[in-house]
């Protein structure tokens, strides 16, 4: 007797509860499948934005001030869809400024060493900017990276880091690490870190502990508060939608967000609401994390991304489009495996609670690039990055599985 037929594409499209929602996105000519680096335009965009540059046209100034879409207040409009997408409470989280900057100014506040607990502990592989960030912090409080940069690399011959390793790294450094600093998911092999036992480690040992969630937020269920992550920051231009520079968010656990004696940065922005524009110069922070706001908000860029936001309510969640997701990330397994096995390699890891939507694709001859080159002439968009992968991430709110049928056929054809 055969084995059960596997669903076809055409098949798992007519079947998908969310198909309906590709037709709220503008996406370019060919097989777009690098929500991973910027997200698809939603439609609705054009309307937001548009409804903004309206109001200043026949409002001015008195925009800040007038209707349920008042500038002064329009960072809040985002604030529950940010909770809701982060596992967090209203009062932790708050739409702000873009990633790497919010992740200086939380470490203004949360990296604080001491001449006996002054070391960061990263991946030897982090996004350039979280190296950045954490150099220069550690060189203006007057340390040395060579001393103080601690990077955690994968095993020789390995991909991705193992669980054990990383919180072994953790308690090795003791009570003389002062930050561990994470992605929620690696950006180069499309890692899932695993964030709630980091925490339980790095605060075992009286460590902090930060995330980058750029590659994580609007790709994975996540649950901060109750993880007990002291802070994260992301970005809104990939998995969310937000557009190119789109404004990014910061997160702070509740139980420092009113802590007074935490240093910041101050900005009028983080005042208190009621006698901000009483124009006093003794500062009287909001009781949560908008206390760290500096300045008022890009109300173009956040008209952008509630117009992307809306539709991640209206489609159920992250809880729908994780399902959604993990559906996909099956059915691409399957094909690789079907038509590529040991022509191309997933680096990413193979159990779902350990990889996001995005994969991370070797091919096994080392032709790597000529085959990137050459699926960007076909019109499948994707993106490189040295040395040696290409990533490949169908989202689930606008990426069928026709279309990841339609990437490993063109794919089969240009490898062979």
């Amino acid at each position: 007797m055969n084995a059960r037929a596997q669903p076809s594409a055409a098949e798992l499209d007519a079947a998908d509860p969310l198909a309906g929602f590709r037709d709220e996105f503008e996406l370019p000519d060919g097989i777009y499948l690098v929500g991973n680096s910027l997200g698809a335009l939603p439609t609705a965009t054009r309307d937001y934005v548009g409804t903004e540059l309206d109001r200043w046209g026949s409002l001015g100034v008195e925009g800040h001030f007038t209707g349920d879409l008042a500038w002064k207040d329009y960072h809040e409009l985002l604030t529950e869809q940010f909770a809701s997408l982060t596992g967090a409470n209203a009062r932790e989280v708050v739409a702000m400024n873009g990633l790497t900057v919010n992740l200086h100014l939380l470490m203004v506040s949360f990296y604080r060493p001491s001449a006996h607990r002054h070391k960061i502990l990263i991946e030897s592989h982090a996004f350039p900017s979280d190296h950045f960030a954490a150099e220069s912090q550690i060189r203006q409080r007057g340390y040395d990276p060579e001393t103080s940069l601690i990077t955690l690399a994968p095993r020789d011959g390995e991909s991705v880091l193992r669980t054990d390793d990383i919180l072994a790294a953790i308690n090795d450094q003791g009570d003389e690490l002062a930050l561990v600093l994470l992605p929620g998911v690696q950006y180069y092999t499309g890692q899932v870190l695993p964030m709630s036992e980091i925490v339980t480690a790095a605060h075992g040992i009286g460590a902090v502990v930060g995330f980058d969630l750029a590659h994580a937020i609007g790709n994975l269920e996540l649950d901060l508060h109750d993880w007990d992550v002291d802070f994260a920051t992301w970005c809104s231009y990939k998995y969310l939608n937000g557009g190119p520079g789109g404004v990014g968010g910061a997160f702070v656990h509740e139980r420092h967000a009113n802590d007074q004696t935490i240093p910041k940065l101050l900005g009028w922005w983080g005042s208190n609401t009621a006698t901000r524009f009483s124009m006093a110069t003794e500062f009287d922070p909001i009781p949560t994390v908008e206390s760290w706001q500096l300045t008022n908000a890009p109300i173009l860029a956040m008209a952008a991304l509630r117009a992307s936001l809306d539709i991640f309510d209206r489609a159920g969640g992250m809880p729908a489009l994780r399902a959604k997701s993990e559906r996909q990330i099956e059915f691409f397994d399957r094909r690789l495996a079907e038509t590529l096995a040991g022509r191309v390699k997933n680096i990413t890891p193979s159990a779902l609670d350990e990889r996001g939507c995005q994969f991370a694709l070797q091919v096994t001859n080392g032709d790597g690039r000529r085959v990137f080159e050459a699926l960007e002439e076909a019109r499948v968009l994707c993106d490189w990055r040295e040395p040696d992968v290409i990533r490949v991430a169908p989202v689930p709110l606008y990426n069928s599985f026709d279309d990841i049928d339609r990437f490993v056929q063109i794919l089969d054809g240009i490898v062979q």
